[in-house]
């Protein structure tokens, strides 16, 4: 798609050029800028560096109160664990990186949700949750699914340790312009189709290098009708498509979420944020260098056979066959994936076996995605072929909703573990951990070789085909349960 550079200038704005414009600082010849940073979100694995950095440079956070922290990776998610604070957590390594960014946030006073505050959980959902993620924002955090919080009509995206300090010390990001794509949805979803199928069919299409130098949007009458949970899902995602940042325009349901959160502007302000806030959106006439569309109806649930997330198949379909696929490249990338999985070219993807179903991570914590989960779920029984079924809220508070909607009793009746909030199975960073050769029904963004654990193979599912899995025992087509 070739536009000329008179009519590119002539062209209306696209939500990315619009949040790239109110925030930039200083651009540069070569092609490099200063952006200022709104929003930084700070972990317990990525940020020990970035404060020693600070401390050895004799250098203070420029802005405090534009800091917000709280440990994830590496918490444990079994109560007893959790009633003795750090002190109850097994792992060296684990308790330094926790109890390091206590004592560096302490002394900084940077705001900190610690290990047993009701509002901790895993930093992407808690963002959101508490209006520290609002419209319009630049956001940064030391975790690559920062693009998360674009589903609010903001620019975000991880960062490295280095960058990290560099946000702390000066709240501003050197960066340089991406180029910007549109990925449209049009149509509506089928029953049983959710934000996770969707994003995984659009990784499916694109590939993981897909987005690469791109800011992604995500739009179309699709993405208008998901919730601001689902359009959660799809921006977390964006990263696996190979893009740094994911976004979806502001509307009504954005406002709305907003509203009342404990660090959302009041009274006077909120009038004011609120109204600001519809004009972010792409103009009409803003130009795309690249633009991508699918239709909703022609997605059906999906299910990631290899080890990237681009590996992904519709529930009613079948592993592919190496000796199909003509480009010598693809060939040995799907032969590698298939030894790794133990799986068979041709093998129908209802046939995979399973060991464990992990629902829970930045992906599909919250809970509309625990709801969703349940209402499959209620009156069944795990599979005895399942050795672990564990669901983990993405933070306190939505423990504490979930409880309070008696979901937790709908899984313990059914079999699964109830877990205390964090990062949890998602990645072999804490005690949750997949075996050699485990299959494993995961709501999680990645299925990378060893993400979840040693020789641990993922399937990438919604919250709703995970919870169908686990009371099968295998794969099925949560569309069907029920039937017969």
């Amino acid at each position: 798609m070739v536009y000329s550079t008179e009519a590119m200038n002539m062209a209306g704005k696209t939500l990315y050029d619009k949040l790239w414009d109110q925030h930039l600082v200083k651009q540069r010849d070569d092609g490099t800028a200063l952006i200022y940073i709104d929003r930084h979100l700070i972990h317990e694995v990525t940020s020990p560096q970035a404060f020693e950095g600070l401390r050895i440079a004799g250098r203070k956070p420029w802005r405090t109160s534009a800091n917000i922290a709280t440990p994830d990776h590496n918490v444990p998610t079994t109560t007893v664990e959790r009633l003795e604070g750090i002190a109850g957590i097994a792992d060296e390594i684990s308790k330094i990186q926790i109890q390091t960014l206590d004592d560096n946030c302490d002394e900084l006073g940077i705001t900190e949700f610690k290990i047993n505050d009701v509002r901790q959980g895993i930093v992407h959902v808690v963002g959101p949750e508490q209006g520290a993620t609002l419209p319009g924002m630049t956001v940064v955090c030391g975790d690559s699914h920062t693009s998360t919080h674009g589903a609010l009509g903001a620019l975000a995206h991880g960062i490295g340790t280095s960058e990290v300090e560099h946000v702390l010390a000066t709240q501003c990001l050197l960066q340089r312009k991406m180029k910007n794509m549109l990925v449209r949805i049009d149509g509506e979803l089928r029953l049983g189709v959710t934000a996770k199928d969707l994003v995984l069919a659009i990784i499916g299409e694109i590939g993981t290098a897909g987005g690469t130098g791109y800011a992604l949007e995500f739009g179309g009458d699709a993405i208008k009708a998901l919730s601001v949970e689902g359009r959660m899902t799809v921006c977390n995602m964006a990263i696996e498509a190979g893009a740094r940042a994911g976004m979806i325009a502001v509307d009504q349901k954005t406002i709305d979420y907003c509203k009342g959160r404990p660090m959302s502007p009041k009274g006077a302000d909120w009038d004011l944020a609120a109204e600001s806030w519809l004009d972010l959106v792409s103009d009409d006439d803003a130009v795309f260098d690249h633009v991508v569309v699918m239709q909703a109806a022609d997605i059906a649930p999906q299910v990631t056979w290899g080890s990237s997330p681009e590996m992904v198949a519709s529930i009613t379909d079948r592993v592919p066959v190496p000796a199909d696929e003509a480009d010598p490249t693809r060939r040995q990338s799907i032969e590698r994936a298939l030894q790794y999985m133990g799986l068979n070219g041709g093998q129908l993807i209802k046939d995979i076996p399973l060991d464990k179903v992990f629902i829970g991570s930045c992906t599909n914590s919250r809970i509309e995605d625990l709801r969703a989960a349940a209402e499959v779920v209620q009156g069944q029984q795990v599979s005895n072929k399942i050795k672990l079924a564990m669901v983990v809220p993405g933070s306190g508070l939505v423990q504490k909703q979930a409880e309070s909607e008696g979901l937790h009793t709908i899984f313990t009746d059914a079999g699964f573990e109830w877990r205390e909030p964090g990062c949890s199975m998602c990645l072999a960073m804490n005690a949750d951990k997949l075996e050699e050769g485990e299959h494993c029904a995961s709501t999680s963004n990645r299925n990378f070789e060893g993400r979840q654990g040693f020789g641990g193979r993922s399937h990438l599912v919604s919250p709703a085909m995970a919870a169908a899995a686990a009371i099968a025992g295998r794969f099925v087509d949560v569309r069907e349960m029920g039937e017969g």
